[in-house]
């Protein structure tokens, strides 16, 4: 999409990396779906820029302050690829998902300094996140599904577990095996949530994962900004 024109020369030409870099640029959202009252039985969010904001420059940072380097100098190599996708459904452990980031980004730094920016990425809740879903509760059941990995998981359990207590349960990628966008994964979420896929209403920021869900019969509103969550459910009447 030609974001290197637009940006530090640093930053990933890849939505799903730059944007929880914290850079700030237009993104396209795609088309919202018709919600009224009474049209949705389950609410189902995703964690990452949805319930908690994320900012992978954190990593960077962290990283290159152990690597004694700048973050410009290895943060265009840091990629979604098999590494990065097997560790998040559990078919390759921390260490070997370190291994591999020590390669790929050309840093010589220890697992635990890895685990520390890894982990530093999280930013605080969503602006307003906390009041919807403590408001929602008491009108609808709350799930989450989020692609995630066995570390982070760790961390923000704890980290924000009064927030995350709102839902009654939270599908991970690292334990369910599967990930999203693949059809499997929706399939297996909506399968153990037990509702029809259509009254089940999804919240993530990825028009990649959206896509997914919407092949899936799920009704999927692209978060964009704090304010698709509001509007979304105020349209609930939520």
């Amino acid at each position: 999409m030609g974001f290197a024109s637009l940006y530090p020369s640093y930053i990933p030409a890849n939505e799903e990396i730059a944007a929880p870099l914290g850079f700030s640029y237009t993104t396209v959202a795609m088309t919202q779906p018709s919600l009224s009252p009474g049209s949705a039985d389950i609410l189902l969010f995703d964690l990452g820029r949805v319930v908690l904001d994320i900012d992978l420059g954190k990593a960077m940072t962290t990283w290159a302050g152990h690597a004694g380097c700048e973050p410009a100098a290895f943060a265009t190599r840091f990629v979604i690829d098999d590494n990065y996708r097997h560790h998040e459904v559990g078919k390759i452990d921390d260490a070997a998902f370190f291994a591999g980031l020590r390669q790929s980004l050309g840093i010589s730094i220890s697992d635990a300094q890895f685990l520390e920016g890894w982990n530093a990425i999280f930013a605080g809740e969503m602006p307003g996140i906390a009041e919807h879903l403590a408001r929602a509760r008491t009108r609808l059941p709350l799930y989450a599904f989020s692609n995630t990995n066995p570390p982070h998981v760790a961390h923000f359990s704890t980290a924000y577990s009064d927030l995350l207590g709102h839902f009654r349960e939270i599908f991970l990628s690292s334990t369910i095996g599967l990930r999203k966008p693949d059809a499997e994964a929706y399939d297996y979420v909506i399968k153990a949530i037990g509702a029809p896929a259509s009254r089940i209403v999804f919240f993530d920021d990825s028009a990649e994962n959206i896509r997914g869900a919407r092949a899936a019969g799920l009704t999927a509103v692209h978060v964009t900004s704090p304010d698709d969550v509001t509007n979304a459910l105020l349209a609930l009447e939520i």
